[in-house]
């Protein structure tokens, strides 16, 4: 039996007004839709996979690999941006965890009858493997990219620290009742400092504050990192740093 797939292709002007995120399987997944930030089709719904996307310049297409790859086409196109998505008519599916283990289905029958017993120390057991795992997994991959910028390749260093910041564990509440982890503030400041690199200043910019607005607080290596040379440039850059790191001199009451 042969699947019908329904591909949607569309141009949009940018700053785009689609919103995406990191599905199960590690592709990008469109979440939101809003022409109040920017420009959209009517015919985009939410659960609907990037497949393929316009390069950073130039008429080439690249296929979608991973959603760190698709965040850095995005945000580095000049022009317009071409989509290539799989459509999935409102299937969201995509943000579930796979089909449930043998473990985390005597868990739930335990719950549901309010017992406690070998299933959920099993699913307990199971799960704190688990999270080590992708822990490891995710801080392996910011030394990667981490490598990658000291060795000037942006490029991958940018396509990987994406995928960093979109490994963000849901619903994570820390010791210090954070709700982001400190891999993340950093892996933004480090996006922030790729963009600056390439002289995407917006890019960079919004990097930057979402670095910030996370808990990001070395506001002296903000304001004298060699990396943000670039960014520090423009005029929009004080207005942002000034917002979390109050200036000492208050030019204003300067005459």
């Amino acid at each position: 039996m042969t699947l019908n797939v329904c591909i949607l292709q569309v141009f949009l002007p940018k700053p785009l007004g689609v919103r995406f995120t990191r599905g199960n399987d590690g592709g990008a997944y469109v979440v939101r839709t809003d022409a109040k930030l920017g420009s959209s089709d009517s015919q985009i719904e939410v659960g609907d996979k990037i497949v393929a996307v316009s390069a950073s310049f130039g008429g080439d297409v690249w296929e979608a690999k991973n959603f760190g790859q698709v965040m850095y086409a995005i945000k580095t196109r000049n022009g317009d941006v071409y989509m290539k998505l799989k459509r999935n008519f409102g299937d969201t599916s995509f943000l579930l965890e796979d089909e449930l283990s043998e473990a985390e289905k005597r868990f739930k029958m335990e719950r549901g009858g309010g017992n406690y017993g070998a299933g959920t120390k099993e699913m307990q057991a199971a799960n704190y493997r688990a999270r080590k795992e992708q822990e490891l997994k995710r801080r392996e991959l910011f030394d990667e990219a981490l490598a990658k910028f000291k060795q000037n390749n942006i490029e991958g260093a940018l396509i990987d620290f994406e995928e960093v910041i979109s490994m963000e564990p849901k619903n994570y509440l820390g010791d210090d009742f954070s709700r982001v982890t400190q891999i993340f503030r950093v892996a933004q400041y480090n996006v922030a400092c790729c963009y600056s690199a390439i002289n995407q200043v917006d890019a960079g910019l919004e990097a930057l504050e979402s670095a910030l607005s996370a808990g990001f607080e070395q506001y002296n290596k903000v304001r004298t990192d060699p990396n943000l040379d670039v960014l520090r440039k423009s005029p929009k850059f004080k207005n942002l740093i000034d917002q979390y790191d109050e200036p000492i001199i208050n030019d204003s009451a300067i005459k």
